[in-house]
């Protein structure tokens, strides 16, 4: 009787110390899996940056702006101008006449013109005569009022020059918004991988612990009331991980939009794990970790340089609208000769003209000269505040991380000190000191800070995405 006693209780440690070692080899084989086939995030910013599409969209800013300056430039060009109109009738030259011009426009609104003329036939204007040869000209116009100083021709370029500097702040910011949400789905991807995993290292291990209860109610060493616990546990992992499997799941599917190679979609292979060294490496992949900062200077963000250039275009656009304020007064002169008799001049041959208006009230012109300044006073209003508000969000991220900061190191605290408490129940369950539903709740305390402990750690991602974001740095 005592030898059969002392086999079944030594029998019964064993079954004891083997739940516990199944448990533990089962999640150090789950721990191994892990390190298989991984994404760095460095690597998948890296596929984003170089092939996602809206990265290659917002890239197209600045071709759009060389374009823009490409066609104001070309309000520039020389212009040749032909008009030729012949009427015949009956074996009647009514009239034959020929009018061309080449044009030469320079950056002072003064124009240059050479041009020849010729006119034949029966019936046409007298003013239009010409010597049989032709009528040669070569002069020059000049604007001493509207035009001189600044024309609508100039300001499309200075604009377009303008332009190309705010379409590399546009591109920032459109690339810096892809590149975040690319990382809120990132870090949601490697937050629900490490809940699953979680769920099937503690599923893994109820599951043997159940089988192993089972063992111990058969030899009668333990109470049928903890198969039920035991079942419990296991009913209630296994639903976790298929929820955590179903997150996941979802998360890789929304990972996949922003993974692409060439341009062709790239989908997650079921063996790809997140970077599991993330914490490590994420600073220095965003550069947030030399930002401590100077957030007094901020003329180098792309909000800033946005505004910025915004003033200065509203500010070509009110000096176009002054300019109207003055009369419009073109000086046109113009030395005419025969082709043959044009290497001789003769200062009494040429055309003369002077053109002159100006609206009796400017309202028109004072109205929109004022909408002009007050674009210009909004412009500086946001500007102001944009400042300010950039100011008050880095330093709100950086307090934030710092917090999280701690925040991680309380959560593993607690995770460390939970374990101890789990393995000491353990060691006295192994002992026959304890029961299932002291080792239940010390393990589900313990499940509970790991996925409070995995959740700060997608808190602290995030707001370093967002700082990483608010910096609008993506080069």
């Amino acid at each position: 009787m005592i030898k059969t006693a002392r086999k079944r209780n030594k029998m019964t440690y064993f079954i004891r110390i083997y739940i516990l070692l199944l448990a533990f080899t089962f999640s150090n084989a789950s721990g191994q899996a892990f390190k298989d086939d991984e994404l760095s995030y460095s690597e998948y910013l890296g596929y984003i940056k170089k092939y996602h599409p809206m990265v290659k969209q917002a890239n197209l800013e600045i071709s759009n702006a060389q374009a823009m300056l490409m066609a104001a430039r070309g309000g520039f060009d020389p212009k040749i101008d032909v008009d030729y109109d012949k009427k015949q009738f009956k074996g009647t030259e009514y009239y034959s006449l020929l009018n061309s011009s080449f044009k030469i426009p320079t950056w002072y609104g003064i124009e240059i013109k050479a041009g020849f003329d010729d006119t034949s036939g029966q019936y046409f204007n007298p003013q239009s005569r010409t010597p049989e040869a032709g009528l040669t000209s070569l002069g020059i116009s000049v604007p001493l009022g509207q035009g001189l100083f600044i024309n609508q021709r100039m300001a499309d370029v200075r604009e377009g020059k303008l332009q190309v500097q705010l379409s590399d702040a546009q591109r920032k910011l459109k690339a810096i918004e892809v590149l975040y949400m690319a990382s809120e789905a990132y870090f949601e991807w490697k937050q629900y991988h490490n809940e699953a995993e979680l769920y099937k290292n503690y599923y893994g291990f109820a599951s043997t612990r159940f089988k192993g209860v089972k063992q111990l109610i058969e030899l009668g060493d333990s109470p049928a009331i903890d198969s039920i616990e035991a079942g419990i546990t296991v009913r209630s992992r296994e639903l976790n991980l298929e929820n955590a499997k179903l997150k996941l799941a979802k998360a890789k599917l929304n990972l996949s939009n922003y993974l692409w190679i060439e341009d062709v979609p790239v989908e997650l292979d079921e063996t790809v794990k997140p970077e599991e060294n993330l914490l490590e490496t994420l600073q220095e992949t965003l550069r947030t970790d030399n930002m401590a900062v100077e957030v007094t200077n901020l003329d180098t963000h792309p909000k800033i340089q946005s505004l910025e250039t915004k003033l200065s275009m509203l500010e070509i656009n009110r000096k176009l609208k002054a300019n109207l304020l003055l009369p419009k007064l073109n000086v046109g002169y113009n030395y005419i000769s025969e082709p043959t008799y044009f290497d001789s001049f003769n200062t009494s041959d040429y055309k003369f003209n002077v053109n002159f208006s100006i609206p009796v009230f400017l309202r028109k012109e004072r109205g929109n000269l004022k909408l002009a300044k007050f674009k210009i006073q909004d412009t500086e209003y946001e500007l102001a505040y944009q400042r300010v508000e950039l100011k008050n969000k880095i330093k709100a991220q950086q307090t934030e991380i710092e917090s999280l900061k701690k925040q991680k190191s309380v959560i593993d605290a607690l995770v460390k000190d939970y374990t101890t408490m789990l393995n000491s129940e353990e060691k006295l369950f192994s002992f026959g000191e304890s029961s299932m539903f002291l080792i239940n709740s010390r393990e589900n305390n313990l499940v509970n800070a790991k996925l409070s402990q995995i959740s700060i750690e997608n808190q602290y991602y995030l707001s370093n995405a967002k700082l990483f974001r608010t910096f609008a740095n993506p080069d």
